[in-house]
């Protein structure tokens, strides 16, 4: 008979070839789609009658990611990738102006987008989460999923280089221009925040201090001093993190206090 111990480490193992099963035949370099979205009624036509009037999207896609989802067993004209996410196209292209009962809008409905993107789908459950799955945002308002870029760029192809510009669109108290910068905020606001959803409130990657002493090293001395800089942080630490103790409160920057005291 197996212990109690063994029995739980053999489950969380089958557990996770499971996941990893899945996770490998979601990044072949075929990216076949695992469960295409439907419209009752549409067969599908193939990315060449979608070009006929999305001209705008023809040669930007072209060079997408996106571009290269395809759906299994099913050969058309230019391929599927654009009814992969927008679901079979037949009706559409009959009745191309009522588009919001025969097509499939990621824009509005992002369950299109979590039909392939299983694990972001799990972060927007987890206790602080942009309110995607609520209503009142979109996943096209971040990323662009017709671009060779998905973080939509404003203006050019350089979205990972504009994260924080677009991040700014909401959070504009955030993202201004400081005197006194954040250098944190030149790596993008997903250095310290999870863009989807985090375990922590406001989406931090840690609840604490050790989220700054991943990049604010610190030093320990002979005396048990914790040395963060040129000062002693043993009795600081214990206080809070380091925006909550009353001290750095200013994380983004500041216009008056280099060290973002206030």
């Amino acid at each position: 008979m197996w212990s109690h111990n063994k029995l739980w480490v053999a489950g969380i193992t089958t557990l996770m070839m499971g996941l990893a099963g899945l996770a490998i035949s979601c990044s072949t370099v075929q990216r076949t789609a695992l469960i295409p979205v439907q419209i009752p009624g549409a067969t599908y036509v193939g990315n060449q009658q979608c070009f006929y009037c999305h001209t705008n999207y023809t040669k930007s896609f072209q060079g997408s990611i996106h571009h290269e989802v395809h759906l299994e067993d099913i050969s058309k004209p230019g391929g599927t990738s654009c009814e992969t996410c927008h679901g079979p196209g037949s009706r559409h292209v009959e009745a191309p102006r009522e588009r919001a009962q025969l097509i499939i809008n990621p824009g509005k409905d992002p369950q299109a987008c979590f039909q392939c993107h299983f694990d972001v789908h799990m972060q927007f459950r987890l206790p602080s989460h942009h309110p995607v799955t609520e209503g009142h945002m979109n996943c096209v308002q971040c990323h662009d999923p017709h671009a060779r870029d998905i973080f939509k760029p404003s203006g050019g192809l350089l979205g990972m280089a504009r994260q924080n510009e677009q991040c700014a669109s909401c959070h504009r108290e955030q993202a201004r221009t400081f005197v006194f910068e954040h250098e944190a905020m030149r790596e993008g606001c997903s250095a310290c925040h999870q863009p989807h959803g985090a375990v922590n409130r406001k989406l931090l990657g840690e609840p604490d201090a050790n989220l700054c002493l991943k990049c604010h090293s610190q030093v320990a001395s002979g005396t048990g001093g914790v040395w963060i800089g040129k000062v002693d942080h043993k009795s600081l630490l214990g206080m809070g993190s380091c925006w909550s103790a009353g001290c750095h409160t200013a994380v983004h920057g500041s216009n008056f206090q280099p060290k973002m005291l206030y």
